[in-house]
């Protein structure tokens, strides 16, 4: 932080600082103006003047006798973007291609870095996800998908690749919704997903980085060739000659 910056300025820097390492995360809403001022050491005047740097800056808004809220980030790129994959089907091996290159390294570090805190967060959500893996709701169980993972990327403790894919959250959302309404069409998949999240949540649990790196590109590579299989399926069926109805 430079020395030259006026007070305002430095207090919306280090605020900016605590939601880029995620310890304000998007929709939290901030402590209270008194609170917060406390917590930073720092006069009620100063602080109101950086929110409302922040505030315009778009990264929080101030709600009438609401208090502030960190904003979430900004979709825009991913709505068209989101909507173009849909109509490729083939895209979502793009998306896997994606996850493969970001989701392996974040196991690793979550595996290194993460706290007690981050790896209940992980056992929480992990669990969620197996209960709704049984209740055979496929959006649910895709959502507790979806935060799962997330979760794993949160406790790497990596800003960029967290604000990244909190931006495509959205985009990983549609991703695994439409991969497991796919995979569930192949006989005794459900097992091996399974298996392949709890590695990887031992491995993260257990502080082994190189083994949860190797879970989660194995869950991944799996999900890959299963898609594929499908694929392959699919277009065996539509060349094979029907007779008259």
């Amino acid at each position: 932080m430079s020395a030259t910056q006026k007070i305002p300025d430095q207090i919306a820097s280090r605020i900016e600082g605590l939601i880029a390492n995620g310890n304000l995360e998007p929709g939290q809403r901030l402590p209270s103006e008194r609170d917060l001022a406390g917590r930073l050491g720092v006069s009620r005047p100063s602080l109101r003047e950086a929110i409302r740097k922040l505030n315009s800056k778009g990264l929080l808004t101030t709600r009438r006798g609401g208090g502030t809220y960190v904003n979430n980030p900004e979709p825009g790129f991913v709505d068209p973007l989101l909507e173009l994959l849909r109509d490729r089907p083939e895209s979502r091996f793009d998306v896997l291609e994606v996850r493969l290159a970001l989701e392996g390294s974040a196991a690793y570090h979550a595996a290194l870095r993460g706290t007690g805190q981050d790896k209940a967060g992980i056992r929480e959500r992990f669990e969620r996800m197996m209960a709704c893996y049984s209740d055979g709701d496929p959006l649910e169980a895709a959502r507790a998908d979806a935060e799962f993972h997330l979760s794993i990327i949160e406790a790497a403790h990596n800003p960029v690749l967290l604000h990244v894919m909190r931006g495509l959250f959205t985009l990983l959302l549609d991703s695994i919704h439409h991969s497991l309404d796919r995979l569930y069409t192949l006989p005794k998949v459900s097992e091996p997903l399974r298996n392949q999240h709890r590695r990887l949540f031992e491995a993260i649990d257990e502080g082994d980085a190189d083994k949860a790196r190797r879970a989660a590109r194995e869950h991944l590579h799996f999900v890959e060739q299963s898609l594929q299989q499908i694929d392959r399926a699919a277009l065996r069926e539509q060349r094979r000659p029907h007779g008259p109805e």
